[in-house]
């Protein structure tokens, strides 16, 4: 039986938002259940797919994410004497007592989930989740799986593009629970941007929930809040060796600013710093000696923040402490960051102080894609964004828009056409494989039938387009991976995938964009991944088609 890292048999797991329960739900699927009921089809075997038709944010790949609360709510999946009640109230009186009663016994023990690991890079049309089970009980999952899945991949895919774009050695800090649609936006973005490679978050739940390092510093508030030095009770502050004691940690910084404006290349520079926000720059290292980091636009970025944060720093670093950084949350960026560090290393050579020159400069305001790539572009001196509004609103795509389709039902494979191409499912309980290359990229997602032999490596296999005639192609793949495990096995006795942890996930996401080719994961015109399906498939799509799709009759 899977299990939930640090929480036993997953029978006892929960989801994590208290609001996903068995209602969470749309009132169709209700509707639906009570119709196959009366029908007397609701123990049918059906499978049903699980995916997506278009990679989001003008991109080639998207990251899968929210398999574990998927199978959190599979897991619990019940519904409650009060939740019969209130379905009695919405549902037509017509509907007979004997349907609340089977629910009353509903639960996914019947029920398989299998499903790309969670972490992975995937495409179009092919199934992230392939759910086996009763029909009635496969439907009544339908809503709450979509809802768990397309906000946690497009986050993930979103902030796996900001790290993208941003560089593996930048630290990234997503600062967007102010911003978040609700509660459980913010809880799901903390989680879900750290999957997709950020470092920390702002998020203090979100640390306690999942052990997402938490980070922050103050805001303009704090430094608003002072009116002048006089204002600091406590002004001692003791060595970092605790030996030793500095009765006046106010004076120190006084005289280190005295000694900054006179050096001959801050002269006229430092002439003028606001003496309140020096106040509250003293009060915070003194509260924080450790981890003293200092937003410095509240007033004047060059004239009066930066001198006053290397007052304060140098002060500490004259009693055994090393200030962390400063943060830039306004202006121009790219300029400010790069004076910033002539400044810093000035202070080094000047002073003799090791390391100064490389103190951390934070950036935040409002940055998104586009910023980051247009700061890459101008050059800048800048180690770590804060990133809030258009990290966790996806701003630029709302939503994934994740599907749910039926495929088999009683071992019959069904298909559901359109005269949008897109919109054409592909039928049948399928496996998916990842065939590598030479250089050791993915080169195609490959599609078949359960009982067809599975690719091997170094024999050919032709892959075609699942709807273009012309487009088809062999492989002869170098390595094969295997898409689908089982995540939930209710009670069929097979051995179900342990859930992995946090890291676990978020190691996935980092090693599976290290296996595409950059062509695929570039934002601007990145190279389409290839999606096929066997030739056996490819022919058993047409025929299935031709024999489902009504003739025209032409008059």
């Amino acid at each position: 039986m899977a299990t939930l890292p640090g929480e036993g048999p997953i029978e006892l797991a929960k989801p994590t938002n208290p609001m996903i329960s068995a209602l969470f739900s749309d009132l169709y699927q209700f509707t639906m259940a009570y119709a196959y009921w009366k029908a007397d089809k609701h123990l049918d075997r059906a499978v049903f797919d699980l995916l997506f038709r278009k990679n989001p944010f003008g991109g080639e790949y998207t990251v899968f994410a929210g398999l574990e609360e998927c199978i959190r709510f599979t897991a619990t999946f019940h519904f409650e004497n009060s939740d019969i009640d209130y379905l009695r109230t919405v549902l037509p009186p017509t509907c007979e007592e004997d349907f609340f009663a089977y629910l009353k016994s509903v639960d996914c023990s019947d029920v398989e989930i299998y499903a790309i690991p969670e972490g992975s890079v995937v495409f179009p049309r092919i199934p992230l989740m392939r759910v086996e089970g009763p029909l009635l009980i496969a439907q009544l999952l339908e809503t709450a799986l979509l809802n768990l899945v397309n906000y946690a991949s497009l986050v993930t895919t979103n902030a796996a593009r900001h790290r993208q774009v941003a560089g593996s050695d930048k630290m990234l800090l997503e600062f967007g629970l102010r911003r978040a649609q609700g509660p459980d936006g913010g809880i799901s973005a903390s989680k879900y941007c750290y999957i997709g490679g950020f470092d920390g978050t702002s998020n203090v739940d979100a640390g306690r929930r999942f052990g997402i390092p938490v980070r922050g510093t103050h805001s303009h508030a704090f430094v608003s809040s002072f009116m002048g030095v006089e204002e600091i009770t406590e002004r001692s502050l003791p060595n970092s060796n605790g030996n030793e004691k500095c009765d006046d940690f106010i004076g120190l910084t006084q005289r280190w600013l005295s000694k900054l404006q006179a050096t001959d290349s801050f002269r006229g520079l430092f002439s003028y710093t606001n003496r309140s926000e020096l106040a509250a720059f003293v009060s915070y290292a003194i509260s924080f000696p450790t981890q003293f980091q200092a937003l410095v636009d509240t007033f004047d970025v060059m004239r009066s923040g930066v001198p006053n944060f290397c007052a304060v720093a140098l002060a500490l670093n004259e009693l055994g402490y090393k200030a962390l950084g400063i943060r830039l949350d306004s202006g121009d960026l790219a300029y400010l960051s790069k004076q910033c560090r002539k400044i810093f290393s000035v202070i080094e050579k000047e002073f003799t102080v090791p390391g100064f020159g490389n103190l951390t400069i934070t950036a935040s305001n409002d940055i998104n894609e586009e910023t980051l790539e247009a700061l890459n572009k101008q050059g800048h001196e800048i180690d770590a964004f804060g990133i809030g509004t258009h990290l966790v609103t996806c701003s630029s795509q709302p939503a994934l828009g994740c599907v749910y389709k039926l495929v088999e039902i009683n071992k019959q494979p069904r298909m559901k056409l359109s005269q949008d191409i897109v919109k054409v499912t592909i039928p049948c309980k399928k496996e998916a494989y990842r065939l590598y290359g030479v250089e050791g990229y993915a080169l195609v997602d490959l599609m078949k039938g359960v009982d067809e032999p599975v690719p091997k490596v170094d024999e050919r296999t032709l892959c075609r387009h699942p709807f273009s005639e012309s487009r088809r192609a062999y492989v002869a793949p170098t390595k094969v991976e295997k898409l689908y495990k089982c995540f939930w096995a209710g009670k069929s006795g097979i051995s179900a995938e342990p859930l992995p942890c946090l890291e676990g996930v978020r190691k996935r996401c980092k090693a599976q964009l290290a296996a595409m080719r950059p062509d695929h994961l570039r934002a601007l015109n990145p190279t389409p991944y290839k999606v096929s399906v066997t030739g056996k498939l490819y022919d058993f799509i047409h025929f299935l088609w031709l024999n489902e799709a009504p003739v025209g009759e032409l008059r």
